[in-house]
């Protein structure tokens, strides 16, 4: 085992970590990054962030670090990532012996509607603790997990939940055993229902601009919001609904709630001070002509979205070629560049080999 006073001359690890689709919204948040709703989300497959991270031993003291985003230096993302370890070597006083080098890439282009702080700063957070593993001779256990969780949290709220595959829920509630405002929690598999273990999500990218307002500008908008509190007991007995009936497989009630939830953020959004409005016209004509396709096919297929115009339709595998060949044939002209994404729910993080 190595300690802080003695350490060794240079390693690496990698990891892959997916992104995540919120289906009760964590929107607003208070203190050190806690959430100040619970919130619960399928973590995705395809939607991913490969991360590299190795390191070699120095004499100076503070944060060395080299940061490459797609194979090119990115200093604004560095600087980030520098204030983030900065921050956390309370926790973590060891990175500041070593200069660290970080090469990061995702599988899916930015501004698509999919969260890539959530895939990234998972990642980040996997190899941070893959690190103090190897360092100290930690075992890769459920509390490595947890502890990643929770620094995911510190980078980027909802990364916590990506930390974990399948269904997670973030967020201190009495509805979930064991849940927290410090680190995800996910669910185990005897508390979902065979119809949501294969679900689906089809990311339609009405528009690939950047979003007007920032994720961390658009929490801020809920300080003083003349609804938030009325928001956050909201989605708390939402949460509670919808773990009951992804227990149960309560599909009418999930669609009900998933899209209540999306609608809900937008208008909080909405009448917001200053307000944003990040819907689109095409963003509207989908949400319209989806409703429409599930009420005359009977099919279980819904929509949410995040903070932004693009919308992200799930169903369940079975409901695979019914609803592919109506986003193929119906919805795909209301997508820029007629693109979108294909994903499903994955098993969460995946760790890499490595030089």
């Amino acid at each position: 085992m190595q300690t802080n006073n003695t350490p060794t001359a240079a390693g690496n690890t990698a990891w892959r970590c997916p992104s995540n689709i919120a289906l009760v919204k964590y929107w607003g948040k208070k203190g050190k990054q806690i959430p100040s709703n619970p919130s619960i989300s399928f973590t995705l497959n395809d939607a991913h962030t490969d991360m590299h991270l190795a390191w070699q031993s120095k004499s100076t003291r503070g944060i060395a670090l080299e940061f490459l985003f797609e194979g090119h230096v990115n200093e604004a993302f560095g600087n980030k990532i520098v204030k983030f370890l900065e921050s956390i070597l309370v926790d973590m006083p060891f990175l500041e012996q070593y200069r660290l080098r970080i090469s990061s890439i995702n599988s899916f282009p930015h501004s698509t509607g999919i969260a890539s702080s959530a895939s990234s700063m998972s990642a980040l957070a996997m190899c941070l603790c893959s690190m103090e593993a190897e360092l100290k001779g930690l075992p890769q256990d459920d509390a490595f997990y947890q502890r990643a969780s929770h620094f995911a949290r510190l980078a980027s709220g909802s990364a916590c939940r990506s930390v974990y595959g399948g269904l997670v829920q973030w967020g201190a509630t009495a509805a979930m055993a064991g849940s927290s405002d410090l680190y995800g929690t996910p669910l185990k598999d005897s508390e979902i229902h065979p119809e949501f273990k294969c679900y689906k999500d089809a990311v339609l990218i009405v528009s690939r601009k950047e979003k007007a307002v920032s994720s961390r500008a658009g929490h801020a908008l809920m300080d003083g919001h003349p609804y938030a509190q009325a928001r956050y007991a909201d989605a708390d007995k939402n949460l509670a609904q919808l773990l009951t009936a992804i227990r149960e497989g309560d599909v009418d009630t999930f669609i009900r709630l998933v899209e209540h939830e999306a609608l809900s953020l937008h208008a909080l959004m909405m009448v917001s001070n200053p307000s944003v409005v990040l819907f689109k016209p095409n963003t509207w004509e989908i949400i319209n002509r989806l409703r429409t396709f599930r009420q005359e096919t009977g099919c279980n297929v819904c929509f949410t979205l995040d903070a932004g115009p693009n919308v992200h339709i799930l169903y369940p595998e079975s409901a695979s070629e019914a609803v592919e060949t109506f986003i193929k044939e119906e919805l795909v002209v209301y997508c820029e560049g007629n693109y979108w994404i294909a994903d499903h729910v994955g098993s969460g993080p995946l760790k890499l080999g490595h030089d």
